[in-house]
């Protein structure tokens, strides 16, 4: 039995006994239910066939089929269900027993076993093997392949004797460079040679990035001469080739790129830590690559300016040695990290002194005890921190202080017992100015003193705070508390200083007189009645003897406001005037008399309360009126203004006083109108914009009134039109003053005088003056026209060519003439364009009855134009 079974053997004693048993206690001869044992040798590991060896197919005898395989050795290659072995999957090479058991009573042996002795298979050779220089434990393995693995239990030789080889680990890092042999060996096993795998491995150099130093800076210091730093000069022993790599700065332009600008680095992103990283990538994938980083740092210089230190707290002198005091630093314009600072301070004042303590910022706040004896005197203690440090990170900044301090004050107790009160003389039921100055210890501030008063006015433990400047105070002693004339003593038995909060007692008095106030039995005020915007006169009267006074009023009801005013006296009578900005608004105003004072005396009636009531009456609204428009030839005066009416007013200017008659004519300009209210209140003027417009007289074109009668259609008034300059409508009568309007479709008459207005079609205003046209339609070129004259007519009376008319000769020859002859040569009419055509009557006296027989007679037309030559012809008369 091999070892490996003997060992399986020893590990599961009870299951191996029982298959011992049955392995040895079974024969041939007798009934084989699990069949006969058999053997097999296999040192073909790779052959595909090997995978798949039926275990089952190997037994002698005739096995029955279903039984249990079990795999003793736990070789890892055997499926117990099928009982198929695949030998690629056992990992080393030996003598492997497998166990075939089939579960039947009826068996005398059911136990049968297959050896199968498994040859060593070291893999396949391999000359390019790769490891890197930095590996401590390259697994050799890796390079002999996995088509079948091999197996594990051979050994391996170094044969290019690195010295590295430990098993199957090689130490890359000790071998060296280079290309070494190995080779690995399965040994003989029965009848299966050795086998052996021989790989090379190339042991390649790891990249190296090189050993990093970090530049520290302070934002303080001058980062220009950091705007082209080379990282390079903060590495050593790295690669050459490599490439640099950043946290989001945008310095580098490309991975080459090894400059940055520091400077810029603070100026766009502030103080912080920033990477930069070297990255050399390897010479073979065996190898990773290395980075290295260079960290910029730029520590924040903290600006103290502005920080704010309070001590609490101050103190009075009697509580030297027993107070306890604490101060607090808080930061300034600029954030403090939170953190453990050490703070160093010092204190100036009667008596220097100062320490360093450690202490936290938290939320921009540090505080720390000050012991109390450093504050033994009266006076004023400065603190003042002289420097700051963080207590960890690089230290790489000086902090600015700047002027950080508070002042602690031990505050001396008031004393005034031996200072001075003075007061003047004063009036009986009112206000006393008192001074506190002369040998006191007041410092400037507020103070608080308990005093009484005795003599002609008594009163105990009265409280009153006043100012101290300059070693000087005043306060009052109310009016309310000298009501008696006479002799009155202060006397001050407390005082406090508010601001220090030191008190202590006092015995400090002073006498003082008051004077009596002056009787007004007899006073009383009278007040008109005024319209808006007028000043209200106030007559006072019974004020005696005296001579001059102060008055103090206020206005109430429809006007409130107070004032203040001094009046000359004449006869015991005043007159005040209130000023109009005082009295805005209408309705009823009571005037009170608050105060009379005398000047003389400076004593006087205080809020007397003597009041009258006046009104001050509402002006009417400014008028509601519209710009207006009219015609020149309308004659508006100012009574056509609206609106209009007797309690009306219209004036030719803002600032007018004298109102414009009715009957005023109007012009182009601006009026204004106001109204007056049954009480005489005049309202704010209204400015209206008059027009009054005129239209100037149409005018003809040169030459416009002539036409030719002869044009078809007629010349009508369309057509003068077009003869004339208008802006408006133009419009035409037949006569200048109430005649009748004209149709643009009226014929023009010959000789015939037009009148033409221009009218505006906005205002509706028609032009004062005529266009005066009178026609002529005599303006025809004979040239165009032909004159035909006839040769004969029938004066029957029949209406129907009963005179002896030549067409249109009057519009082509206007000076013509007309000579009609018998054929005796007797001269029988003679006519032109003012006489009537020839009815066959002469005009000459040729025929005692003027009246000519039917015949032929002569005709001679002298047209007296452009030198034409008379026409001569005949005509025939027929009755």
């Amino acid at each position: 039995m091999s070892p490996k079974i003997s060992c399986l053997f020893k590990a599961n004693f009870s299951h191996t006994i029982f298959l011992l048993f049955l392995i040895l206690f079974s024969g041939s001869s007798n009934a084989q239910c699990a069949g006969e044992d058999a053997s097999i040798t296999i040192c073909d590991i790779p052959n595909v066939a090997n995978q798949t060896v039926n275990l089952f197919s190997l037994l002698g005898g005739s096995p029955t089929p279903g039984g249990i395989w079990t795999d003793l050795q736990q070789s890892g290659g055997l499926n117990v269900n099928t009982g198929i072995l695949n030998v690629q999957n056992v990992n080393e090479s030996d003598m492997y027993v497998f166990v075939y058991t089939v579960n039947n009573s009826s068996c005398v042996d059911n136990v049968a076993t297959v050896t199968v002795t498994v040859g060593g298979y070291s893999g396949v050779n391999n000359p390019n093997g790769s490891a890197c220089d930095d590996n401590a434990a390259v697994n050799l393995f890796q390079f002999i392949g996995n088509f079948p693995n091999p197996q594990i239990n051979g050994t391996w030789s170094d044969d290019s004797n690195t010295g590295s080889l430990t098993g199957n680990l090689l130490n890359a890092t000790t071998s060296g460079l280079g290309t070494f042999q190995f080779t690995y060996t399965m040994p003989a096993i029965g009848t299966c040679p050795a086998h052996s795998t021989i790989i090379n491995v190339t042991v390649h150099p790891a990249p190296d990035s090189g050993s990093p130093q970090n530049l520290i800076l302070c934002d303080s210091e001058d980062l220009s001469q950091y705007s082209n730093l080379n990282l390079l000069n903060y590495l050593t022993g790295q690669d050459a080739g490599g490439e640099w790599s950043e946290n989001g700065t945008s310095e580098l332009s490309s991975p080459q790129d090894t400059f940055i600008n520091v400077q810029n680095i603070y100026n766009t992103f502030g103080p912080g830590e920033y990477s930069f990283s070297y990255t050399v990538k390897p010479s073979h994938p065996i190898c990773t690559a290395m980075t290295s980083t260079v960290l910029i740092v730029i520590e924040q210089q903290i600006d103290f300016t502005g920080s704010i230190l309070v001590v609490d707290s101050d103190i009075c002198e009697d509580e030297i040695g027993l107070a306890s005091f604490m101060a607090t630093l808080t930061q300034g314009i600029e954030a403090v990290p939170n953190g453990e600072y050490s703070i160093q301070y010092q204190i100036t004042g009667p008596i220097p002194s100062g320490n360093t303590v450690l202490a936290n910022f938290v939320n921009g706040v540090v505080t720390f005890p000050i012991p109390s004896i450093s504050f033994p005197l009266v006076g004023a203690y400065t603190i003042s921190i002289v420097s700051i440090h963080e207590t960890g990170g690089y230290g790489a900044c000086d902090h600015i202080i700047g002027t950080i301090f508070d002042i602690l004050n031990v505050y001396p107790l008031p004393k005034i017992n031996i200072g001075t009160l003075t007061i003047s003389d004063a009036c009986e039921d009112s206000d006393v100015q008192v001074t506190l100055s002369g040998n006191t210890n007041l410092t400037d501030g507020i103070y608080e003193i308990t005093y009484n008063l005795s003599g002609s006015n008594t009163v105990t433990n009265q409280i009153v705070q006043f100012t101290v400047v300059g070693g000087v105070s005043n306060f009052i002693i109310p009016f309310h508390l000298l009501s008696n004339a006479g002799e009155t003593t202060i006397t001050i038995i407390h005082i406090v200083n508010l601001q220090t909060g030191c008190e202590n007692t006092a015995s400090l008095a002073q006498t003082f007189m008051l004077n009596p106030v002056p009787q007004g039995a007899n006073l009383f005020i009278t007040i008109s009645d005024v319209c808006e915007n007028q000043p209200v006169t106030v007559n006072i009267g019974g004020l005696g003897t005296m001579t001059n006074v102060q008055i103090n009023y206020d206005l109430i009801g429809a006007n409130t406001n107070s004032g203040t005013a001094t009046l000359p006296v004449s006869n015991g009578n005043a007159t005040l005037t209130i000023p109009i900005s005082s009295l805005p608004n209408t309705g009823d105003t009571t005037f009170i008399l608050q105060d009379i004072i005398n000047v003389t005396t400076t004593c006087g009636l205080l809020n007397y309360g003597i009041s009258e009531t006046f009104t001050i009456n509402e002006n009417p609204e400014a008028p509601f009126a519209t710009d207006l428009e009219f015609c020149i030839n309308e004659n508006a005066v100012v009574q056509d203004l609206v609106p209009n009416g007797s309690e009306f007013q219209w004036f030719d200017s803002p600032t007018s006083t004298t109102p414009l008659s009715n009957a005023s004519p109007l012009v182009t300009g601006s009026y204004y109108v106001s109204e007056m209210s049954l009480l005489g209140c005049i309202s704010p003027k209204t400015m209206v914009s008059v027009v009054v417009n005129e239209i100037s007289a149409p005018t003809l074109h040169s030459g416009g009134q002539n036409f030719c009668g002869l044009t078809s259609p007629a010349p009508a008034l369309f057509d003068l039109s077009q003869n004339v300059n208008f802006t408006g409508n133009l419009m035409w009568y037949n006569a200048p003053f109430g005649g009748i309007q004209l149709s643009d479709s009226e014929i023009l008459q010959d000789g015939a005088t037009y009148y033409g207005f221009d009218s505006s079609p906005v205002s509706s205003c028609i032009s004062q003056n005529a266009l005066v046209v009178t026609v002529s339609l005599l303006n025809c070129d004979q040239n165009q026209y032909s004159l035909m004259i006839p040769d004969g007519f029938s004066p029957n009376g029949d209406g129907i060519n009963d005179t002896f008319n030549i067409p249109d000769i009057e519009f082509l020859f206007q000076n013509f003439s007309l000579e009609i002859y018998n054929r005796y040569g007797n001269l029988m009419y003679k006519g032109n364009r003012n006489t009537p055509d020839w009815d066959g009557r002469s005009n000459k006296g040729a025929m005692s009855d003027g009246v000519a027989p039917n015949g032929v007679y002569f005709y001679i037309v002298n047209f007296n134009k452009d030198n034409k030559a008379p026409q001569q012809g005949r005509l025939y008369l027929n009755r």
